[in-house]
């Protein structure tokens, strides 16, 4: 078995020097990847999967790292096997891309900005098989359908600011395959992508690995995907491989205490059953949260009734407005002081977009907005900077939400200062408070966001949100970019501080589970709508809609012995939230279901 494995790590060594020293990125790392095998690498961020996986790449050197020991062995298509270790760059160019496919994490990194979609699918294509031009358009076009991109031809010409983040994922899993490697190695690939079409990247990966004998190495930290993909499962933790085995084996009957604390720390769906208010989650070797349930008040702190936010498409030589995109149609929901209302759906459903009109970070076309009895659309520029005092947003990239030029101290108090709400030692022990709240260590008062982790950056972000004592926190896919024992702490700070100081959360997200973990009441989004409003059990437990029935059916579950097979997946393409100039959608009619449940009735489009 092993003389036919595709690829072949042995003993594997990664080091990075830095100004403080070496640091060991992969300690000792050995696995096999055979053909149509699909091994799934887990771990923690900084636990070195995607170091071992760019150094199988020969990348790992770009990055500042060196192979310090072990070897890579690689079987061609056609030749021997050759130890990567020793290969030149030339032979290495011949493949990458070629040979060995890989899908990166963010695609907006992985995409060149200034070139269209057409010319960096057609690329590889030209280079590695000697396609002429229109032989390279005509498989680009293919490829495009084969990932479900809707208008590939028109998506052919765009650059990759102009589609969304799940689509610009579906393009470079499209370059990935192009060259049908004989490996693909998928990093991350659906960490930021919605449920459905996470799903449907999963089949798509999992039907091009049946069909042709291609290889997939695997690396992610959501053990729901795990479940779904792998046959074999490598656990990773701080440089080394701590566990092996059949996916069955790791789920089943995990040996080592970190897989055990790893699966624990995943929410599952259904897990809440029978339980009417949100709880935090029990963490293996953390005790402090006895599981009390968070119950808010019957309040409204927000009332949001027919909000209305599009946006003009351009065009023309004059730049006239030729069309709406119209994100959000006709949206209305409470919220009450001290509980969650989570608002899910797909990419370009328009829940970020409900978010930020809430906030006057986008103008809203009309409707209206009532945050503690304030009406916030009528606010002038100057009355609106004071109501900001009462509402926050946790953004979903903490790196981008941060200044990287100031200290983590600065910018929690930042804030304050702005507000003066707080000045000199009062300031400062604000601070130290904030640190503590969210658990940092106040040794990091001085650091700056470069030398934080992906979890440690957000809890700053939350501190930072916290600082002038907001009623109510708009979380942005807070979590999404999370691990998964980092997401259940995050998610349990949240909670705990929802519970003690009476936050309302408006958590817009597209991961059920966590949703189901953290909602009273959930709102789901599609098209611009929502099509399905109530209370977290009977939206969950009773979805009555069938986009929500849907997306329920899309969730993977962490169990290996419940995968979702392809046809359960069939989900209809979404249809264009574009319209012409003129375009008067009807209104949201809803069916009252008993109890706070509704679902939509007209105009639904589905």
């Amino acid at each position: 078995m092993l003389d036919h494995a595709i690829a072949r790590i042995e003993n594997l060594r990664v080091t990075f020097e830095t100004k403080g020293g070496t640091v060991v990125g992969v300690e000792d790392m050995s696995f096999d990847i055979n053909p149509g095998e699909t091994v799934c690498v887990v771990g923690e961020s900084g636990s070195g999967k995607s170091v071992s996986s760019l150094s199988l790449m020969r990348l790992v050197e770009y990055g500042g790292g060196t192979i310090a020991g072990g070897h890579l062995l690689f079987d061609p298509k056609d030749g021997d096997k050759i130890d990567l270790t020793h290969a030149d760059q030339d032979q290495m160019r011949a493949i990458r891309g070629n040979e060995i496919g890989m899908i990166f994490q963010e695609p907006m990194t992985a995409l060149n900005p200034v070139f269209t979609v057409e010319r960096q699918l057609t690329e590889g294509l030209r280079l590695h098989k000697d396609m002429t031009k229109s032989e390279a358009v005509a498989e680009a076009l293919d490829l495009m359908r084969q990932v479900r991109i809707p208008e590939p031809e028109r998506r052919l010409k765009q650059y990759p600011h102009e589609l969304s983040g799940g689509m610009r994922q579906r393009v470079v899993i499209a370059m990935a395959l192009a060259c049908k490697p004989r490996l693909l190695i998928a990093d991350e690939p659906t960490t930021a992508l919605d449920v459905t079409i996470q799903a449907e990247i999963l089949a798509l990966i999992d039907r091009l690995k049946r069909e042709t004998g291609t290889a997939v190495m695997f690396i992610t930290h959501d053990m729901a995907v795990v479940a779904q993909m792998a046959d074999r499962v490598v656990v990773m933790f701080r440089g080394n491989k701590v566990e092996e085995g059949t996916v069955e084996e790791i789920f089943e009957n995990p040996q080592h205490a970190y897989t055990k604390a790893l699966l624990a720390a995943v929410p599952k769906l259904g897990e809440m059953r029978g339980t009417a208010c949100p709880e935090p989650m029990r963490l293996l070797g953390d005790d402090r949260f006895a599981a009390k349930p968070i119950h808010g008040s019957n309040e409204v702190l927000l009332k949001v009734r027919g909000l209305t936010t599009r946006f003009p498409v351009k065009g023309g030589f004059f730049r006239r407005t030729i069309a709406n995109v119209h994100a959000v149609e006709d949206l209305s929901f409470d919220l009450n002081r001290g509980q969650t209302l989570s608002l899910v759906g797909e990419s370009g459903c328009g829940k970020s977009t409900a978010g930020r009109s809430i906030l006057r970070l986008v103008e809203p076309l009309s409707g209206e907005i009532e945050i503690d009895g304030k009406d916030i659309v009528a606010l002038n520029a100057g009355d609106l900077r004071k109501a900001r005092l009462d509402m926050q947003m946790v953004f979903q990239d903490p790196f981008a939400s941060l200044n990287p030029q100031m200290t983590l101290a600065d910018q929690v108090a930042e804030p304050m200062r702005n507000y003066t709400t707080h000045t000199g030692r009062a300031r400062q022990e604000r601070v130290e408070m904030l640190f503590d709240r969210v658990e940092l260590p106040r040794s990091f008062l001085r650091r700056y966001p470069h030398e934080l982790s992906g979890g440690q950056r957000q809890r700053i972000a939350i501190a930072r949100a916290l600082a002038l004592n907001p009623k109510l926190i708009v979380a942005d896919e807070a979590v999404s970019a999370l691990d998964v024992s980092v997401q259940a702490q995050v998610l349990n700070l949240m909670m705990e501080l929802q519970a003690d100081l009476g936050l309302s959360y408006l958590f817009i997200s597209h991961d059920m589970a966590v949703v189901e973990r953290v909602s009273h009441h959930v709102g789901v989004m599609y098209l611009g709508r929502i099509v399905e409003i109530g209370p977290r059990a009977a939206v969950f437990e009773n979805p009555q809609h069938p986009y929500t029935q849907a997306l329920m059916k899309a969730v993977p579950i962490a169990d290996p012995r419940r995968r979702k097979s392809e046809h359960e997946l069939n989900f209809k393409p979404i249809p264009s939230p574009i319209h012409p100039v003129g375009h008067e959608p009807g209104p949201s009619i809803y069916a009252d279901l008993g109890g706070g449940h509704k679902v939509l009735t007209s105009d639904s489009g589905y």
